[in-house]
This record gives C-alpha cells, sequence and structure tokens, in this order.
C-alpha cells in the first residue's frame, strides 16, 4: 500500500493535523507530482532508504538502504517493550521482508555501541550471517555479548572493526565512510553512504559536546566538507531531542555539579547513570576525588558469570581501551569500609529497570548494601520515553526512606545529553546542506522540527517525514518519494520463543487484562445433555471460585441456556460454547457494564 503524500510551504508545517493517515513530503517551491512505483533493479540509478524500526518513536533502530539490487543495513537495536501487549524480554524488528532477500545483503554497518542500536544484533545476526563492520568499542560488546549467550560466530570473521577516527569501507555496490562525532558513548560514527545516485550523510546519534574527557571533538571539518558538497543527496538525520531549547550541558559542567553535591553530602553519595557512559563514569571519578571522596562502582551481588554486558564488563572495557585508569574507579567491595563521607558509588538504575541495582537497594533486596537516611541520590540521566512509571516509583521510594535526590527536574547541569537540541542542530544545519531532509529517531513532532530546521536554515529542498516500512526513492536533482511501502512490525523474545506483536497470545492477554476471562467446564453426555452442575471460575470477573452471587447466576444462566437448545442443537459443540458465552454475559454485563466483554475458554467432560 501507498500513501498519500502532501506538498505544502514549511510555514504550513504547524497547520498540519497530525501523521494518522499521511506520509508528509514538503517541497520548498510546493510543486512536484505524487508517483508511486516500485523500479526493476535493472539499470536503476536510484538508491533507497527504508527504516525496519527507528521512525516516529525511540530506540528500536534499523535501518536498510539498497542500490543496485544490493542492501546494507545500518544499526540493528532493541525496543523498549510495551507494557500493554503483557509480553516479556526483549523486542527487535521483524526482519521477514529482508529475509527474503537475505542473499543480497551485504553487510551490517554500526554507527556506536547503545543497546537501541546494536542490541538485536544477537537475535538477529544468526538469520543473516553477513559481516558486522564497527569500531573496537561496539565490537568488543559483541563478542562478549555473542559468547555470552553462546552463538557460534567467528570473531575475526563475523565482526570487522574499524578505525574510531574514520575509515572506508568498501561494501560493493556501496562505499561507506566513517567519520567522529560526539555522543553519551565512545567512538560514535557518522556514515557518508556513496552511490552512483549520490552521497548520503546517516548521522547515527549525535550531538556536539566539545568538553568530552576521553575523546576528540566531533570531526567538524569533514562535516563541513560533505555537508558543502552539492552531491549531497540527503540527510537521514537523529531528531531524538531537536525540541530541547537550551544549550548542550557539558560532561565538564556536570563533574562540577557532582563534585559540589559530593563535598555537601553528609554521607555516601550513589550516582546512577547508562554504564556505557564511559565519559560520565570518568567525569564521576574526577569529581570524587575533588570532594575528598574514593569512586567506585557497584559490582553484581552474584559472583557467577552472566551472559551479557553489564556495568562490570563496560569498566573493564574502559581500563583495556585506556578510556579509564585503573584507579579511576574501584569496586564497591573494596571501598566499602571507608566512612560514609568518604564513599562515591555508581550504579546500575537510572531507568528503574527491575533487575538494576538501585532498584533492588529500594526494594531491600540486597543483602551487603543497604540505603541509609544520610545517602545521597543523583539521577545523572534523563528518563527514556515509556520508563517514567517504574522512575517514578525510584524518586517517591527514596523520598519516603528521607534520602535527598538530584534530578534534572531540580539540579541544573546534572546530565549531558548524547542528542542535540536546537542550538546543535543550527550550527549543524549551518554546516549541512542536503537536497533531502529524511528524519529520524524521534517522536513524529520532533522528526517534524528536525526536518522544519533542515529546510529553512539548511536549505533542503524536500523533507520526507515517512515511516517504518515506507521505501523513499533518491537521486541527483530530483524530487523523492515512496515508491513502496512494506508490512512492519515488531517481534518480542520470551525465554527462547518468537512472537510477532499480532500474535494470538499477546491478543488474548489483552483482552484478559481489561475484561477479564470465564472458564466452563461442562459435564455432557454424547448427545450434548448436562450431566451435572457446570463448574466456572474466573480471572478478574468474581472474587472467588467457591462462593458469589455471580458465579451462582452464571451457572444457572448456562443451565438454562443449554437446556433450552434443541436435540440437533445440542450436538454441535460450538452451539454448546455460544450458549455458554450468551448466558454468561447476561449476568457479566448486568452486573460490571455493557462494556465487559470477557475471554471464554469453554472445556467439555463426557459423562
Amino acid at each position: 500500500m501507498v500513501k498519500l503524500h502532501k506538498h505544502t510551504e514549511p510555514d504550513e508545517i504547524a497547520e498540519l493535523d497530525g501523521p494518522e493517515d499521511l506520509t508528509l513530503h514538503v517541497s520548498a517551491d510546493g510543486t512536484g507530482t505524487d508517483v508511486a512505483h516500485p523500479e526493476s533493479d535493472e539499470n536503476d540509478e536510484k538508491v533507497y532508504f527504508m527504516a525496519l524500526g527507528g521512525l516516529e518513536h525511540v530506540g528500536q533502530n534499523m535501518y536498510v538502504y539498497k542500490y543496485k539490487g544490493k542492501y546494507i543495513i545500518v544499526d540493528c537495536g532493541m525496543g523498549f517493550l510495551e507494557e500493554e501487549i503483557g509480553a516479556g524480554d526483549v523486542q527487535y524488528c521483524d526482519t521477514k521482508w529482508l529475509e527474503k532477500r537475505k542473499k543480497d545483503v551485504v553487510a551490517f554497518v554500526v554507527t556506536h555501541g547503545h543497546e537501541d542500536h546494536i542490541g538485536a544484533l544477537k537475535y538477529i545476526w544468526p538469520k543473516f550471517r553477513k559481516p558486522i563492520y564497527c569500531t573496537r568499542f561496539p565490537a568488543e560488546i559483541l563478542r562478549r555479548t555473542f559468547r555470552g549467550i553462546e552463538l557460534d560466530f567467528d570473531p575475526k570473521r563475523d565482526i570487522v572493526e574499524f578505525d574510531a577516527t574514520g575509515a572506508t569501507l568498501d561494501l560493493k555496490p556501496f562505499t561507506v565512510e566513517t567519520f567522529h562525532v560526539s555522543h553519551s558513548v565512545p567512538e560514535a560514527q557518522m556514515l557518508i553512504i556513496k552511490t552512483g545516485a549520490g552521497k548520503i550523510l546517516h548521522t547515527g546519534d549525535w550531538t556536539f559536546n566539545d568538553g568530552n574527557p576521553i575523546e576528540p571533538e566531533t570531526d567538524y571539518a569533514r562535516l563541513r566538507e560533505i555537508g558543502s558538497d552539492p552531491k549531497l543527496l540527503a540527510c537521514v538525520c537523529d531528531s531524538t531531542s531537536s525540541s530541547r531549547q537550551t544549550p548542550q550541558t557539558t560532561e565538564i559542567q556536570v563533574r562540577e555539579t557532582l563534585t559540589e553535591i559530593m563535598r555537601n553530602a553528609p554521607g555516601r553519595v550513589f550516582v546512577t547513570g547508562y554504564s556505557r557512559s564511559l565519559a560520565r563514569i570518568k567525569m564521576f571519578a574526577s569529581a570524587a576525588r575533588a570532594a575528598g571522596r574514593v569512586a567506585a562502582i557497584k559490582e553484581r551481588s552474584n559472583p557467577n558469570p552472566v551472559p551479557y554486558v553489564g556495568l562490570p564488563e563496560f569498566r573493564e572495557i574502559g581500563i583495556e581501551f585506556k578510556y579509564l585508569n585503573e584507579d579511576d574507579v574501584y569496586l564497591h567491595s573494596e571501598i566499602k569500609d571507608l566512612p560514609a563521607e568518604k564513599q562515591a558509588i555508581f550504579l546500575t538504575g537510572s531507568q528503574g529497570e527491575k533487575f538494576a541495582m538501585l532498584t533492588r537497594l529500594c526494594r531491600g533486596q540486597v543483602k551487603e548494601l543497604k540505603l541509609m537516611p544520610t545517602d545521597t541520590v543523583v539521577f545523572s540521566a534523563i528518563i527514556i520515553p515509556g520508563r517514567e512509571q517504574d522512575v517514578s516509583f525510584l524518586y517517591n521510594k527514596l523520598a519516603k526512606m528521607g534520602i535527598r535526590t538530584h534530578t534534572i527536574y531540580d539540579t541544573d547541569h546534572v546530565h549531558a545529553s548524547g542528542h542535540a537540541g536546537r542550538p546543535e542542530f543550527e550550527r549543524f544545519y549551518d554546516m549541512v546542506h542536503p537536497q533531502v531532509s529524511i528524519p529520524m529517531h524521534g517522536d513524529y513532532i520532533n522528526e517534524m522540527l528536525n526536518g522544519k530546521m533542515a529546510m529553512e536554515r539548511g536549505g533542503a529542498k524536500h523533507m520526507m517525514l515517512v515511516r517504518n516500512g515506507e521505501m523513499v526513492a533518491l537521486a541527483d536533482g530530483t524530487e523523492p518519494y515512496v515508491c513502496e511501502t512494506i508490512d512492519t512490525g515488531f517481534v518480542v523474545m520470551e525465554g527462547e520463543t518468537e512472537r510477532s506483536a499480532n500474535d494470538q497470545v499477546y491478543k488474548n492477554r489483552k483482552k484478559i487484562a481489561s475484561n477479564g476471562a470465564i472458564f466452563v467446564t461442562l459435564p455432557v453426555d454424547k448427545r450434548g445433555f448436562l450431566k451435572g452442575t457446570p463448574e466456572v471460575s474466573s480471572a478478574g470477573i468474581f472474587e472467588s471460585d467457591t462462593t458469589g452471587f455471580m458465579k451462582r447466576q452464571i451457572q444457572i444462566e448456562i443451565t438454562k441456556a443449554i437446556d433450552g437448545l434443541s436435540k440437533t442443537e445440542r450436538k454441535v459443540q460450538d452451539n454448546l460454547v455460544k450458549a455458554v458465552q450468551v448466558a454468561a454475559n447476561k449476568v457479566v454485563r448486568a452486573s460490571l457494564g455493557a462494556d465487559k466483554k470477557p475471554q471464554y475458554s469453554v472445556h467439555f467432560v463426557q459423562k
């Protein structure tokens, strides 16, 4: 299905109703023709962009570029679980469409080492087994992760490292150039995807944070060079925080804030943040020294190896790659006997994750460490969309325990974002002037703001606000258009089982969660006559399975309904099931409202 494109002036954007049934194509001069048709690969001089995940939301980044019938995949990340589906472990993109074309997939290219960009590789890579190109930091994370889950791979052949300061990758028919950009994790890269149809700048996640203590600043010279190239066909750009109006906080400012907090705190200071943010851990350690404290991370309670990479492993990687010194950050077990006012402890849990250390401390689940009213807890992180409820639990729990907290809501410069806001975007589009803007990775309004700045400040002639699954055709000097739309979705891994978002199991869970369920056992003979009282129980409908007015009324109505069937009708079990549902609904809706629609499960016992 191909969706409508709307051509409009940039200053009309604010008047649009919303994204419900609209792929927004803004053309700078308001002209153009809507065309939509897939191209054959033969003699096709266009390059194509499509997202399987990462548009109109944060997380689950997975982008596909096609040229001359070949594909490269940029990033392969986890998503944030949607609680309403009642699902368990992890969520990632559905790749069925791409799997049918896997012989033409050339490679995976990774922009940086965050979970929403590499976390799904352990599930998706085995379906393709194509080389993964990345810098050493994400490469080490992937090697440890793949080994931890005993995934069969060749660490030298299947993961190909390139230099974090910049490299050129020959991925015929693509050439991909990389260069360094600031982010909240080491070695983040922007990509220049070069084809005969033109060049595309794929930013990955980025900001302009020139106060990073462990890496050089963004490669502005290369950014200006590619940004001023008339062959820059498109810019596919991170939009996460484009609505932020204030200038970027730097890691140096975070260090100064942490130092002041640590100097004034009466007891231990706990700082929670992202475990991959080695620059933040470095600043945490520097602040602790300046405040006369010793910095440590809280290691796991269980010393046994785990099949994932966590805070202790990131500390090891940071030391190995010389982003951290060995004496920057100790283990908590090494400093636990120091006076409380000498301790500074970095730990996981800034997003309220169920098994993270801060969450477990708040629940009293850590035997070797207990929170005290004299402690101070610093949340050196934003709240990721979707985690608000979990973080609110921590805020409230700590407040009830009498523990002082510092968050982005009450303390300035306690966190430096890894994503650009408006001031950084203005600098960016003063340097980068694409023909086409394709905003990515952000909710719809942030993507729109990004694209609007690309047109107003960067001089882009077209903005393509597209959805996951919409393939954009691009060629030098021509108007872009959506040529094909494929079905996309996400997959949830529960234990060892993959389920799609449309799985009937999840649909049933949602129904049960909102409407409850009734379970009926019918004792019948082979002719369909009742040979006893129906057994009735429920989930979320009535309180007791053994007593109660509603239970008894349902049994009476079911008996009446079945007794009222003809001899011919009762021989068909589907008729008995329907009679049960109608009879039970009569009681349920009279008691709980006409909109209540419980799930039914009917079992037969032959008597």
